[in-house]
């Protein structure tokens, strides 16, 4: 697509910040130079006389896919030490050499932590890494890395949804530029397989060029029937290196057509909502160069009692994380969708309103994330249109439309626990999802420059939404409206997410109530803002699915873990007892806790029991089932959401008394936890949990079944950082690639490859 910029990767968590001159036309001229050439062999003695250096040697790629270690930022790295041969560590200097003629040989800090660089120019290189003894500079031990080129960023786009017969373009970029490495495309059930999936690949076309990262892409085709929605997976791969970044293909009979690239394109006006959009001034600048930039979705329309419109977003999307001005241009679409060209530096985006307010973060009284444009003239669909929350059209593709506001009378509704939402954002689309907690507390990080060099602080807001769903979102999707999907009423506005070490998108979002509460407070003088919206309608849902529970039961237990479980069920057999509805008991594996044993108790359908939540130890599963089903062995060995019934009202009235009460002191107490709020228990979904979001690079040694009474159910996954999904963070790159004039290399500004930026979520 023209003017798609090369973003940050949820995969890859990779950002290629490549940079694009405002005065100095010439400097690109000096960056070409550096690009010939690639580097050489080297060799590596991994042990002396006196001490010897481990890994000895290593095959990583540019994302570090490979890496043996994470740092204390989350990012992986190769760790490497050092040891004396008579024993303990030997005191050592680390260095780094050889590597990309170009992008250097990566880094090495102080610990022995290795970070490949962030491109190559060639399809393979080595590096050495040299530990220098300190008593002793004369004695010295190395190791060789062999570094490959990793994925630039998720395929494009990173999902779609297609009908029968459908068929997507999909591309794939390598952090390789001037190599000749190809990206291979199969076809997979599974997010990282090979085999399996619906549907056809057509052959694959792939581009190498000097001052331009590679890019291969292939078309895929939907069959010509789809019994019911299921996912396919298009996955890219290459030799030597085991990453893998895929697109994930929601196949559909009612025939959809749904891709987010519609989302991220220059729209004519008066613009929907729901797109590519943000802060023309949002980008980080070295001296006259632009290095990256940051946008998110303009989200929604409100109104005030005057009838003044303006657009919703999030204050770190409109207005810089509290570093804007008032009067700043808002602009669609983003600045990452132009190749990080500002409005009046060159063509691409169209003001579409002017900053007016915004909550600020650094007040102790603000508890959202939010900020307000007022529209320019005839620039935005007064309607107040948001695309894809429509019916479905002629050719499979979803009409713009209008929130619901009849019932609320344009202030929205209450989420409830595992109410069914969507949201139009800019990097996925339209995507659905579950409301999984509420009432949660959250700890969230900001920045003051988009490369995240630089933070700002750490906001804590209370009261606020937790969504969980497959592909509910990604980068770039900050600033969405939260719908109800019966009757699209504004729920919630979404800014900050991530992806669980299970590979489920999380999401978090504030309540609308008090996104339009604390608008009118600031504005004073009686004011008031309601959503422009329409009568109360359906929205599609495109639901790419939740594998919370699945990929906790696939997870494979230690020895020790099943060894507890097998001595907590043998002491659990008394028990069972058919006449009270205890119909068996057996082993299993907790989903609230993945990785953790449980004891699956079987209970009669028909007889609800109360079911102890540990036994001896180990936490319980309870399934509801029949007797017949236990006899002959084809009782489930886990609960399924869809069919489950909720907690009762009464004991999630409990539960949030319980939650505020134990909170602070619970996220005080253990920095690992950042966030805190209610939901539904996984092994037991009868009763309401706490749910407990962990940093996974600082888990705990030990994490409580039971917390005030209530069952616990954790999260794992990085900080929520509210411009880019961290799920496989690493150090930054730099990258001279050329902001080409010449025509015969016409491919690097059509596909976005002169300029990079990240996505704010």
């Amino acid at each position: 697509m023209a003017g798609q910029s090369l973003s940050d990767s949820r995969l890859s968590g990779r950002r290629v910040s490549l940079l694009r001159p405002k005065l100095l036309p010439a400097f690109f001229a000096a960056c070409l130079a550096l690009l010939a050439g690639c580097g050489g062999t080297v060799t590596a003695d991994s042990k002396v006389g006196t001490f010897s250096v481990s890994p000895s040697k290593a095959v990583v790629d540019t994302n570090c896919t490979g890496c043996n270690a994470i740092n204390h930022l989350g990012g992986p790295v190769h760790q490497f030490s050092a040891g004396l041969d008579a024993g303990g560590p030997a005191p050592v200097a680390w260095t780094v050499n050889g590597g990309d003629a170009a992008a250097g040989p990566g880094t090495i800090n102080a610990a022995g932590q290795y970070t490949p660089p962030g491109y190559l120019t060639a399809d393979r290189v080595e590096v050495q890494i040299t530990a220098t003894l300190k008593a002793n500079p004369t004695v010295r031990a190395t190791s060789t890395i062999t570094v490959t080129p990793g994925f630039l960023r998720p395929l494009t786009p990173e999902n779609v949804a297609l009908g029968p017969n459908g068929t997507v373009s999909i591309t794939a970029y390598l952090a390789e530029a001037g190599g000749a490495r190809d990206i291979r495309f199969a076809l997979s059930d599974t997010p990282a397989g090979s085999t399996g999936g619906e549907g056809t690949l057509g052959l694959t076309d792939c581009r190498h060029l000097a001052r331009a990262f590679t890019s291969c892409t292939v078309t895929y085709t939907a069959p010509p029937v789809a019994q019911s929605a299921s996912v396919t997976y298009v996955v890219a791969s290459t030799s030597d290196s085991p990453a893998r970044t895929e697109t994930a293909v929601l196949l559909n009979a009612s025939g959809v057509n749904s891709n987010p690239a519609s989302h991220q394109s220059e729209l004519a006006a008066p613009i929907p909502l729901g797109t590519s959009g943000g802060n023309n001034s949002d980008f980080d600048a070295h001296g006259n160069v632009i290095a990256d930039c940051c946008s998110g979705t303009l989200g929604a329309l409100l109104q005030d009692s005057t009838g003044r419109q303006f657009l919703l977003g999030n204050n770190h999307v409109l207005a810089r994380s509290d570093h804007a001005v008032v009067g700043d241009a808002i602009v669609q679409p983003g600045l990452i969708d132009n190749n990080c060209t500002p409005n009046g530096d060159g063509p691409g985006t169209v003001p579409v309103g002017v900053l007016t307010a915004w909550l600020p973060l650094n007040a102790p009284s603000t508890n959202v994330d939010a900020a307000i444009a007022q529209v320019a003239s005839r620039a935005v669909d007064s309607s107040g249109s948001i695309l894809e929350l429509g019916v479905r059209q002629s050719d499979g593709t979803l009409a713009s439309a209008p929130p619901g506001v009849s019932s609320t009378g344009g202030r929205g509704e209450n989420a409830s626990l595992q109410l069914r939402v969507a949201k139009s954002g800019r990097t996925t689309g339209l995507t659905c999802a579950n409301v999984t907690a509420l009432d949660v507390d959250v700890a969230v990080d900001y920045y003051h420059d988009c490369a995240e060099t630089r933070p700002y602080l750490t906001k804590s807001f209370t009261g606020q939404i937790g969504l969980s769903g497959d592909r509910f979102s990604d980068a770039g999707d900050s600033g969405a409206l939260v719908v109800d999907t019966a009757n699209a009423e504004p729920v919630a506005l979404f800014f900050a997410g991530g992806t669980d070490a299970s590979g489920v998108g999380q999401g978090m979002a504030n309540p609308v109530g008090e996104v339009l509460n604390e608008l009118a407070a600031q504005a004073g003088a009686g004011a008031a803002y309601t959503f422009v919206g329409t009568e109360d309608h359906p929205v599609s849902c495109l639901s790419y699915g939740d594998s919370t529970i699945a990929a906790s039961q696939a997870r494979s237990l230690s020895d020790s873990e099943i060894a507890r479980a097998q001595q907590a069920l043998a002491l659990s057999r008394m028990l069972v007892n058919p006449s009270f509805g205890i119909l068996g008991v057996a082993p299993g594996k907790s989903s609230d806790h993945p990785g953790e044993g449980a004891v699956i108790v079987y209970v009669d359908e028909n007889v609800p029991q109360q079911v102890p939540q540990i036994l001896n130890g180990v936490r319980s599963i309870v399934i509801p089932t029949t007797a017949h089903a236990v006899a002959v062995g084809s009782a489930p060995l886990s609960n399924t959401l869809h069919d489950a019934p909720a907690p009762s009202s009464a004991s999630l009235v409990q539960a949030l008394a319980a939650k505020r009460q134990i909170v602070r002191k619970l996220m005080q107490q253990n920095p690992a936890f950042f966030a805190v709020g209610v939901g539904q228990s996984l092994d037991n979904p009868r009763e309401a949990a706490l749910v407990i979001y962990v940093d996974r690079n600082r888990i705990p040694a030990g994490l409580p079944s039971v917390v005030a009474g209530l069952r616990t159910r954790y999260v794992m996954m990085d900080r929520l950082h509210v411009t880019r999904s961290y799920s496989n963070a690493s150090a930054p790159g730099r990258l001279c690639t050329p902001h080409t004039a010449n025509p015969d290399d016409a491919l690097a500004p059509a596909s976005g490859l002169s300029i990079s930026g990240l996505n704010s979520f």
